[in-house]
C-alpha cells in the first residue's frame, strides 16, 4: 500500500514538473515583466525569463506596441543558455501562429494582410504577420512596376497562390487583389453607363488605332475612325495623354466590360448637307488627303472626302501612277460626278475641271490645218506626232508619200525629228487625230486628172520604151500603156514603133484615184474612133471600105 502511494506521488510529481516546465521547440505563454535596452524581459514560467528585440512585437508596416504586464506567446528555442536565461522567440512564435492562420485562409480563399519588405531574384520577400512569402515581380500590379520603393513597408492585401508548409514555402499575388477589386470597380461604372451617353474621360493612352479613355475606374476605346468625320492619320493629330475630353458611350459589352466611345458622335455629321452643298457637275476647290494605285482622295471639307478614280484625272496621261499627277496637300479643283449618300461616297473628276484637248484641238484646227511636231513614236502601222494640249496626232503609212510605198517612206523618220502634216481628220469622241504628210504639197493626181475622166481623149509624152508595153506621162503623172494596148492592129502593136519625146493620143479607161493610175489605151481610141466615123459616114456593111469612109470623114474635115 505505501509502496503504491509512493509510485503515485512521483507521477504526480512529475507530471507537475511537465507543466510547470515548458517543452524546448513549442509555443509557450509568457509575461512581459520589464522592458528595457529596445528589448522586452518575458516569465515564461518555471521561475525561467528570456529576452525578445522590441521589433518582433511590431506587425507588418507598424511600429511594436508591447507593455509591461502584457501576455504573449513566445517560442521556446532552449530552456536555458549561457546567462542562464531561456532563449526566446517572438518572431517563430508569430511563424507557428502565422503558418496556422495562414493555411486556414488558404483552404477559405481568403485575402491576408502582409508588407514587403525585402527584394530577391525574380521578385519581393513579404511579412505575412511571422510568416514570410514569395511575390513574384509580375504579381505585384496589373502592369508592369518600374518602382517598387513606394509599396515597401505598406502594410496590404495579397492573395495566397499556393503554400508548403513543410517546405516553408508561400507565394502570394498582390495582382489578384488588384483585378478583383478593379473588376468590381469597372462593373459598378459600368452599371452606371449606358449606350449613347455622353461622358467625360481622360486620355490614358495612345495607340496607332486609337486610344483609351479612363472613365473614372474603367477605360474605353476610342477609336481612330470615331474620333472626327475627318480622316485621322494618327490618334496623336487631335489627342494627348492626360487630355479631358467629351465622349459618347458608342457600345458596352457586358460580357467583356469592353466599352467602345465615339468623339465625332456629338458633333454635326456633315455628310447630312453634303446634297445640298455639292450638286452634280458642280466645281470645288478640295486638298489631296491620300493617294493610292488607283486614284486619290480629295477632302472638300473635314468628314468629306471624295474619290477622283484614276480614270478621271487627265485627258492624256493614261496608265500613269496617280502620284505623278497630284501630289499629297495639293490643292486642287474637282467636279462632282456622282454622290451616294447611303455609302457616304463622292465620286470626283479632276479633268472635267478642263477642257477635252480634242475638243479644243478640232476648234482650232480644222481640217486641212497644216502643224509641226516631233515624231514621237515608230509603229508598224505610221508615225505618231506631237500636237499642242499634249495630245498626239497620227500619220498613217499610206499618208507619208505619193510616190513612195508606206513601209519604205517610214524608214525616213526618227523619233525626235520635227515634221509637218496636214490635219485630215479630228474624232473628239475616239480621242483620234489623223495627219497627213503626203497632203502638204496637195494632191498632185487630182489636181491633174481634175478634168479627166474616162472615156476622155489626151494627148501623153513617151517616156520610156520597155518590151511590155511603152511609159507615158501626163500632167507629171506617169502611166504605163500595155503592148496589147499599143494599137488597134496586132501587127502595130510593137512597142519599138515609139520613140521618147513621142506625143500620142490615148483613150482614157479608167481613173483610180486610189492606186492613183490612168488606165489609158492607143488601141481604145482607135476602136472609139472608128465606131464614130462609122456612125456618121456609113457602115462598112453598106459597101464602103473603112479606108473609103475614113478617107471622106478626113476629107470633110478639110472642108
Amino acid at each position: 500500500m505505501a509502496m503504491t502511494s509512493m509510485e503515485e506521488f512521483e507521477a504526480l510529481l512529475n507530471e507537475s514538473f511537465e507543466m510547470d516546465t515548458p517543452t524546448e521547440g513549442s509555443v509557450v505563454k509568457g509575461k512581459v515583466i520589464a522592458i528595457e535596452a529596445g528589448q522586452a524581459i518575458i516569465d515564461v514560467g518555471y521561475k525561467m525569463e528570456g529576452r525578445v528585440e522590441l521589433k518582433e512585437f511590431a506587425n507588418p508596416g507598424e511600429a511594436p506596441e508591447i507593455a509591461v504586464g502584457d501576455e504573449v506567446e513566445v517560442y521556446l528555442r532552449a530552456a536555458e543558455n549561457a546567462r542562464g536565461e531561456a532563449v526566446i522567440s517572438r518572431e517563430m512564435a508569430r511563424r507557428e501562429e502565422a503558418w496556422d492562420r495562414l493555411e486556414k485562409a488558404y483552404a477559405d480563399e481568403q485575402r491576408v494582410d502582409g508588407a514587403i519588405f525585402g527584394r530577391v531574384k525574380g521578385g519581393f520577400t513579404v511579412d505575412l504577420g511571422g510568416a514570410v512569402a514569395f511575390l513574384p515581380g509580375s504579381q505585384v500590379d496589373v502592369r508592369p512596376v518600374r518602382d517598387a520603393g513606394p509599396l515597401m513597408g505598406l502594410k496590404q492585401p495579397f492573395q495566397i497562390l499556393k503554400m508548403d508548409r513543410r517546405r516553408g514555402n508561400i507565394v502570394v499575388s498582390r495582382r489578384a487583389i488588384l483585378e478583383e477589386s478593379r473588376a468590381e470597380q469597372r462593373a459598378e461604372v459600368i452599371g452606371k453607363l449606358a449606350e449613347g451617353d455622353a461622358v467625360e474621360g481622360v486620355v490614358k493612352n495612345i495607340t496607332e488605332y486609337g486610344a483609351f479613355v479612363d472613365l473614372g475606374g474603367v477605360d474605353g476605346l476610342l477609336h481612330v475612325t470615331d474620333m472626327a468625320w475627318r480622316r485621322v492619320n494618327h490618334p496623336s493629330e487631335i489627342l494627348s495623354i492626360g487630355e479631358t475630353v467629351k465622349v459618347q458611350v458608342i457600345k458596352i459589352n457586358k460580357d467583356t466590360h469592353r466599352i467602345s466611345l465615339g468623339m465625332k458622335q456629338l458633333q454635326e455629321d456633315p455628310w447630312d448637307l453634303v446634297a445640298a452643298k455639292y450638286p452634280l457637275e458642280s466645281v470645288h476647290k478640295g486638298r489631296v488627303t491620300n493617294i493610292t494605285d488607283y486614284g486619290a482622295f480629295v477632302e472638300l471639307e473635314p468628314g468629306v472626302e471624295g474619290l477622283v478614280h484614276v480614270s478621271e484625272m487627265s485627258w492624256t496621261k493614261k496608265n500613269v501612277h496617280p502620284g505623278k499627277i497630284v501630289s499629297t496637300s495639293q490643292e486642287v479643283d474637282v467636279m462632282v460626278l456622282e454622290i451616294d449618300a447611303g455609302k457616304r461616297r463622292v465620286s470626283l473628276g479632276l479633268k472635267q475641271t478642263m477642257r477635252n484637248p480634242w475638243e479644243v484641238f478640232s476648234e482650232t484646227h480644222p481640217e486641212g490645218t497644216q502643224v509641226e511636231g516631233e515624231v514621237k513614236n515608230i509603229t508598224e502601222f505610221g508615225l505618231f506626232i506631237g500636237l499642242p494640249g499634249e495630245i498626239d496626232g497620227m500619220v498613217h503609212l499610206s499618208d507619208l508619200s505619193w510616190d513612195e510605198r508606206g513601209e519604205d517612206a517610214i524608214q525616213n523618220y526618227r523619233k525626235g525629228d520635227m515634221v509637218s502634216a496636214v490635219v485630215s481628220e479630228v474624232d473628239v469622241e475616239k480621242e483620234r487625230i489623223s495627219l497627213s504628210i503626203k497632203a502638204l504639197g496637195g494632191d498632185k493626181f487630182a489636181e491633174a486628172t481634175g478634168g479627166v475622166k474616162r472615156g476622155s481623149i489626151v494627148t501623153v509624152e513617151v517616156t520610156a520604151i520597155e518590151d511590155g508595153g511603152i511609159e507615158v506621162e501626163y500632167e507629171g503623172m506617169k502611166s504605163f500603156i500595155r503592148r496589147s494596148d499599143l494599137s488597134r492592129d496586132r501587127a502595130e502593136q510593137r512597142p519599138e514603133r515609139f520613140s521618147v519625146g513621142d506625143k500620142v493620143d490615148v483613150r482614157v479607161t479608167n481613173v483610180d484615184s486610189k492606186t492613183r493610175r490612168l488606165g489609158l489605151s492607143i488601141k481604145a481610141r482607135e476602136i472609139a474612133e472608128e465606131k464614130e466615123a462609122v456612125e456618121q459616114y456609113g457602115s462598112s456593111d453598106s459597101g464602103a471600105s473603112l479606108g473609103d469612109i475614113l478617107g471622106a470623114a478626113l476629107k470633110g474635115g478639110d472642108e
